[in-house]
């Protein structure tokens, strides 16, 4: 048994002292801990209650926290006139909730503390505060806040730094305010809750006024680091918060990681390196921070090397290196990472983690991979909603499953807008263009919150499909009915749309009396439809306007060439092929993957480094004769 005497005799009320198991942790255990209680009358002895009441309420495990919840509201053990008197137990009760996963159920237990009669001490107002404030209750906190000044607790600093705390949590800074102003005693914690409050509602200028007026032998690690987290949120902090830094009478891991980050940050990878040598004993942050800087500006061989050096490593620096591949176009390794964290028993994937792999699936387009990941989320009880769901519909869309990724979006019960962009979006891609303004037109009819991602998912799927008319309906509810200014990307959707219809001339006069000046991807969807309508002429004003604009892209360039050639202005192509030059623009070479039994085969322009290249190549000779 899990529970036993501490004499070989039966349990009874002669012999109340009992040793406790350390093994208790399931459902099953405390079964046979109640039944035992119950069988032997020991139930109702109040004694050994109280006991187990003590020691499960702070378990790990939720069944035995549950089990000394029950004891304590059963047979009417919370209504003893004793427990009324005294409320150290109804506070163990109360931090149970107010620590755990529904810290409402604190302020009820709170609420029924007082209509019992039972007299609330400095301890249960501390435990209730904390649960308001973890839940942003901004009315309930008010209301202790009241009772606390009509209890004569006013003046507790303890109290009114939980006050603070409660009000910063709920976005009410100028409360906290009022009540760290009126405190006739402060200490460190006063002034600490009050700095982070200003630093995390963005007040930095107010967090460095209320740092120079803080006492001096208040100040600590607390109060410096709250600054510095100030100066690395800034945009351009670095040299703010280096100096800070330098300033510090003393520095602990959370400090150096905070700089290790502002360095990571600002693009200052090799004052990074430096400091993160400097380190007297690093964290698994620490190695983070810097596989995700590196993965971040493109250097993912470096942020590969930091990774494998980690002497442990969590499921955030697994999800950094990941997104990191990903991020440079390598989202096999993306997902070699997620397998093998799937084989390491000490690391279980987050949603964050779920999510990278669904990315790099859907850039892969590997369908196998995609469902294989979508059995994984419904076996471990992910919710596919949120952004999950959205990863899921994108994923099945860009393998190529349309009906999949219409089924996931289907089954989501509560929809929000990303969903449904998500579809349309899928639709679009595949040129399902009316489905997706019927999509679209379902929103309108339920009232839904449509945003500007909507309209272009939606303008985009009109202009794949040919669907002119539809699409000037959607650019018009866009701006009168819902009030939208058009963005660059609307305005670059309307001349997709009337250039891949053949309306060269009506698209040249919406891009005249376009209220913004259009980029080089509206230039090159015009010379686009200049080329396929074979009309040169129109092509040389567009000339002007591209090269004009000093654009970097080189698909530009090579579009301008292209034209040219077709029309034999081999001038005009040698001073394009000029302008490249000068500008250092060299053509990305085009490439294509096609996945066969589970393997995906990639192939570029002249590449011949295939194991099966003369085969291909026999293939294709066939085809073409």
């Amino acid at each position: 048994m899990l529970l036993v005497a501490n004499s070989n005799q039966a349990w009874n009320l002669a012999h109340p002292t009992l040793t406790f198991s350390q093994k208790c942790k399931t459902q099953v255990d405390i079964d046979q801990i109640h039944a035992r209680l119950i069988t032997t009358g020991l139930v109702k002895n109040p004694f050994l209650t109280t006991k187990l009441i003590l020691k499960y309420s702070s378990s790990p495990h939720t069944p035995v926290v549950e089990f000394a919840r029950f004891l304590f509201f059963s047979d009417n053990f919370c209504c003893s006139k004793r427990n009324q008197k005294d409320p150290f137990l109804w506070n163990v009760i109360m931090k149970s909730f107010s620590h755990g996963n529904d810290p409402y159920k604190a302020f009820e237990v709170f609420c029924l503390m007082l209509e019992n009669g039972v007299l609330v001490d400095e301890y249960s107002l501390s435990i209730v505060l904390k649960a308001c404030s973890k839940m942003g209750f901004f009315n309930q906190g008010m209301q202790i806040h009241a009772l606390l000044r009509k209890l004569g607790f006013g003046s507790d600093v303890f109290l009114q730094n939980c006050l603070i705390s409660m009000y910063l949590r709920c976005r009410c800074v100028d409360y906290g305010h009022r009540v760290f102003d009126r405190m006739f005693m402060r200490d460190s914690v006063s002034y600490n809750t009050m700095i982070d409050g200003y630093v995390k509602c963005g007040m930095l200028d107010v967090a460095c006024r209320l740092f120079e007026f803080m006492p001096m032998e208040m100040r600590n690690l607390v109060s410096w680091n709250a600054m510095l987290t100030g100066y690395v949120k800034l945009d351009q902090g670095f040299d703010v918060a280096w100096d800070l830094f330098d300033k510090m009478p003393e520095r602990d891991l959370v400090s150096w990681n905070l700089m290790l980050y502002c360095c990571i940050k600002s693009g200052n990878a090799e004052k990074a390196t430096a400091l993160f040598d400097m380190i007297p004993k690093k964290d698994v942050v620490s190695w983070a921070i810097m596989v995700d800087g590196y993965a971040k500006i493109g250097k993912i061989d470096i942020a590969r090397r930091y990774f494998d050096e980690m002497p442990e490593r969590d499921v955030i620096s697994c999800n950094a290196i990941m997104a990191g591949y990903v991020k440079n176009d390598h989202c096999l390794e993306a997902l070699k990472v997620f397998h093998d964290m799937l084989r390491r028993s000490n690391l279980t994937p987050d949603s964050t983690t779920v999510l990278i792999a669904l990315s790099a699936v859907a850039e892969l387009g590997y369908i196998d991979e995609g469902i294989a990941l979508h059995c994984y989320i419904e076996e471990n009880g992910f919710l596919v909603a949120g952004k999950l769901g959205v990863a899921l519909i994108d994923m099945y869309a860009k393998c190529g499953s349309v009906d999949s990724a219409i089924g996931v979006f289907n089954d989501i019960q509560e929809k929000t807008v990303d969903h449904w962009n998500a579809m349309i979006g899928g639709l679009a891609i595949h040129g399902f263009g009316d489905l997706a303004f019927q999509l679209f037109m379902e929103m309108e009819r339920l009232s839904l919150h449509i945003d500007d991602i909507t309209f272009v998912a939606v303008l985009n799927a009109c202009g794949h499909s040919g669907l002119v008319k539809e699409g000037m309906i959607c650019f018009e509810i866009m701006r009168r009915v819902h009030h939208m200014v058009p963005k660059l990307q609307h305005y670059g959707c309307m001349v997709d749309i009337l250039s891949r219809a053949g309306h060269v001339e009506e698209a040249i006069k919406f891009v005249d009396e376009m209220p913004i000046s259009p980029n080089d991807v509206v230039w090159r969807t015009l010379l686009s439809s200049c080329r396929n309508q074979e009309d040169v002429h129109i092509g040389d004003p567009m000339d002007k306007q591209l090269v004009g604009l000093n654009s970097h892209n080189s698909s530009s360039y090579v579009l301008l060439s292209n034209i040219y050639a077709q029309f034999g202005k081999w001038d005009y192509v040698r001073r394009i092929r000029t302008i490249m030059k000068e500008r250092d623009l060299k053509k990305i070479v085009g490439s294509s993957r096609i996945e066969l039994q589970g393997i995906v085969h990639e192939f570029s322009v002249g590449d011949k480094s295939h194991d099966q290249v003369e085969e291909i190549y026999s293939i294709l000779q066939m085809v073409c004769v």
